[in-house]
């Protein structure tokens, strides 16, 4: 058995020590040793660099794409087309240094299958398959027209996730469980990029958000919750959501929820780089344009009074609300609304590792934790530029080779352009 030896670099653990020189050894897909004048059968160079521990993204959607925003293009393409187009999203994820992931919605059991056995190269992930959704909310499809939206359509392993009544969103459940959930994804307010809700409104009774939290505990999941508006994130909070994800209009109530709960907090702040730019984007329909055009970047006031007050945070962007590939933006935006570089770096470790239940395993690079190891040319905490300086990604003890990104427009067909 081999032992690889990264050293001469400057390690941050994940827990929030300070960056200090030392060496990492691993064996087996497993780290055995971290400190000073290491030895091994295999030396990977690291004078001038930095050593992180493999990165979260704790709220993706691997199966979509920026681009999808042209619905009327999506409608005409074929169905499988996003299944294929996913090997782009996960090289860019993987290439900025994110080796786990939890996809809030749109993988299914085969890709993470796909994935685990390495048909695919892609971070590990955990799944929701499909976001919970009152009739008429968030994840409800319908249209006026009374066509569906192009997105998350049901297929064999992707169910419908509209679902209402306590025993209804119960059968739901248990539905999206036997479908390969590791967790369970609601929406406890209306969305932004849904034409026909509204984000500031709750969406399910408290008595519904409670019968699916016990649904799911009772067969070992936990709950994320998509939620805005400030009752939809109180409703959850007191049914006892493990998450809440984006937190827009957060209030003063809704900390001290989720403080005295222990609820955490996945802010997504990448994806209010984009609200200007679908607010004005004539593909995307006028009612959802409407409300970015509202929106502003509230979610930024709401982070920094949590993390002043101590809410647990762990990084999530909700890519492709912003394309895949800038996920590291969150790291940056965390850091110039409250958080130090790094408490902005733990929330992207250690942190998301506690939240997604993988701390015994991931999140920082200590003796016993998978090598997952991120090669980092220069300063960790310059956020501008990291994901220009991750020179290698290490996933299970194995350097993961990552191909350039295709010039998509380049390699198209003359008739395509």
């Amino acid at each position: 058995m081999s032992r690889t030896v990264f050293h001469g670099g400057r390690v941050f653990d994940g827990s929030g020590s300070p960056l200090a020189d030392a060496d990492v050894a691993v064996e087996d897909g497993k780290i055995v040793e971290v400190g000073p004048g290491l030895d091994g059968d295999v030396g990977i160079d690291c004078q001038g660099k930095a050593l992180l521990p493999g990165l979260f993204d704790t709220h993706v959607h691997l199966i979509s794409r920026y681009e999808d925003f042209d619905e009327v293009r999506v409608w005409h393409e074929p169905f499988s087309a996003p299944f294929f187009r996913a090997a782009e999203n996960l090289r860019r994820t993987l290439a900025c240094g994110i080796t786990t992931v939890r996809d809030a919605g749109g993988a299914d059991a085969g890709m993470r299958l796909a994935i685990e056995e390495g048909s695919l190269v892609g971070p590990r992930m955990q799944i929701s398959v499909t976001m919970l959704s009152m009739t008429g909310g968030h994840n409800d499809p319908w249209l006026r027209s009374g066509a569906s939206s192009p997105w998350l359509h049901p297929y064999p392993g992707m169910p419908n996730g509209v679902c209402d009544g306590i025993d209804g969103v119960a059968a739901k459940v248990r539905e999206v469980v036997r479908a390969g959930a590791d967790v369970i994804k609601i929406a406890s307010s209306g969305g932004f990029l849904s034409p026909g809700d509204d984000p500031r409104q709750p969406n399910f009774s408290e008595a519904e958000v409670a019968s699916i939290v016990e649904t799911a505990a009772d067969l070992g999941r936990v709950v994320m919750s998509h939620a805005h508006g400030p009752e939809g994130i109180k409703r959850a909070v007191r049914a006892g959501v493990r998450s809440i994800d984006h937190g827009t209009f957060l209030d003063d109530e809704g900390i001290e929820l989720m403080l005295e709960r222990g609820t955490w907090l996945v802010p997504t702040l990448t994806a209010g780089d984009t609200t200007e730019a679908i607010a004005e984007n004539p593909q995307v329909s006028e009612d959802v344009r409407a409300k970015m055009r509202a929106l502003g970047r509230p979610e930024l006031e709401a982070f920094s009074r949590a993390a002043a007050a101590g809410v647990r945070v762990a990084m999530g962007t909700d890519c492709p609300v912003a394309p895949h590939g800038t996920n590291l933006r969150e790291l940056a935006l965390m850091a110039s609304h409250g958080y130090t570089p790094e408490q902005a770096l733990v929330a992207a470790t250690s942190s998301a590792a506690e939240l997604m239940g993988l701390e015994d395993r991931l999140g920082t690079l200590a003796p016993g934790k998978i090598a997952d190891v991120v090669v980092v040319d220069g300063d960790p905490f310059d956020f501008a530029t990291l994901d220009r300086r991750i020179e290698q990604v290490w996933k299970d003890g194995r350097r993961i080779v990552i191909p350039p990104a295709p010039d998509l427009e380049a390699e198209a067909p003359e008739e395509n352009k």
